[in-house]
């Protein structure tokens, strides 16, 4: 299940978003129960360069685990 906040990389190009298969982005907002989600991508710099809503079959969600110290 994808949440808000949880990192996710796109499944799909979107060239008329300027946004291709395997760009990281995060969810911002889950709509309905789950059956769209508006996901916002940034720059190193910290600037947004797209923000679309997406299907849940064009997202995949990332899992980060953290390593010990």
């Amino acid at each position: 299940m994808i949440n808000e906040l949880d990192t996710v990389a796109l499944l799909i190009d979107r060239p008329d978003l300027n946004l291709r298969k395997g760009e990281m982005g995060t969810v911002v907002d889950v709509l309905g129960k789950g059956e769209a989600f508006q996901v916002e991508f940034v720059d190193d710099e910290g600037y947004t360069y797209g923000f679309e809503t997406f299907a849940p079959g064009e997202l995949l969600k990332l899992h980060h685990r953290a390593k010990a110290a």
